[in-house]
């Protein structure tokens, strides 16, 4: 990825105490003066953790958004990143904790660090996007104080057909990896060097109901698919890769879309055809060497846009 001059920001990790240990959540700000009050908050996917937003030596998309005067909140979800305790045998928590207590707890968190606002804006990647939009489905609480909504590669079912589909998703997701934490007692994604972090054994068995079935909380039944009809959604936009082959292939991208019944929505396909120097994948959308320069200041714009 490319610097881009970001040189005024400021990095630090806070930590929220959380049942027997911590969430990690990284903070960036503007060396300067703050130029927007509206803090933004972002959620990696599975198999990953933060680093996917930001790293140490100041690339990546919290860097850049920072650098243009936000303040930005990325978050680790449990076990996850500098998260504590790491996952283990034993680990218990799944992704419903992550949408009824850790983004509740967090949000609140951010919240009470800015008094004079009542708002923060969310942004999740790829599995992040369907927690992040289950949780506003869900509580009423973030209908009224998620500001907006942008996801990049987020899909709540897996139905595209293909070879690559049936190794990642069939046989590696649904079959080889339950197995695997099954035996661990979580699943070694970075081990393997599959992902950038692990996975507790409940995320990725509730993960795999969701990707191939019904929008429906494991844990106690609550029906996401039936409250997104009746959901007071914030201004979303959904950003696919056209090289995204599986993981958030732009068809099912759009039928996350279609699902969830956004009231205002946008949906931005970065694909050579659309005018971008590359057809992106998955990852790409946020890390490749030449999105910073040709699409970040287009996030910059959007967020912008509810500063005035």
């Amino acid at each position: 990825m490319l610097l881009l001059n970001i040189v005024n920001i400021n990095q630090k990790s806070l930590f929220v105490p959380y049942h027997t240990g911590h969430l990690h959540v990284r903070q960036l700000t503007p060396n300067q003066s703050v130029k927007h009050k509206t803090p933004i908050l972002m959620l990696h996917g599975a198999i990953s953790n933060g680093r996917v937003f930001y790293s140490e030596s100041n690339k990546g998309l919290a860097s850049y958004l920072a650098n243009q005067g936000f303040i930005v909140y990325v978050m680790d979800i449990e076990g996850r990143g500098k998260s504590a305790p790491k996952l283990a045998r034993g680990s218990h928590l799944g992704q419903g904790e992550v949408i009824r207590e850790q983004l509740p707890l967090v949000q609140q968190y951010i919240l009470a660090q800015h008094p004079d606002i009542d708002k923060v804006h969310w942004c999740g990647h790829s599995w992040g996007g369907v927690l992040m939009a289950s949780a506003i489905a869900r509580y009423g609480y973030f209908q009224r104080n998620v500001a907006s909504f942008v996801t990049f590669g987020s899909k709540r079912r897996v139905k595209i057909n293909s070879l690559k589909k049936w190794l990642i998703i069939k046989l590696g997701w649904s079959h080889l990896a339950p197995l695997i934490a099954w035996k661990k007692g979580y699943f070694p994604a970075d081990k393997w060097r599959l992902g950038m972090d692990n996975e507790s054994k409940n995320s990725l068995k509730q993960s795999v109901k969701w990707v191939s079935g019904d929008w429906i909380d494991t844990d106690d039944g609550f029906d996401y698919a039936k409250a997104a009809k009746k959901t007071h959604w914030p201004k979303t936009w959904f950003i696919a890769g056209q090289g995204d082959k599986v993981l958030g292939h732009p068809c099912d991208v759009q039928r996350m879309i279609d699902e969830c019944q956004f009231q205002e929505s946008q949906y931005t396909l970065l694909s050579k055809k659309e005018g971008f120097k590359h057809d992106y994948d998955h990852a790409g959308m946020l890390i490749h060497q030449d999105i910073a320069k040709e699409f970040f200041p287009r996030i910059n714009e959007w967020y912008l846009h509810f500063c005035h």
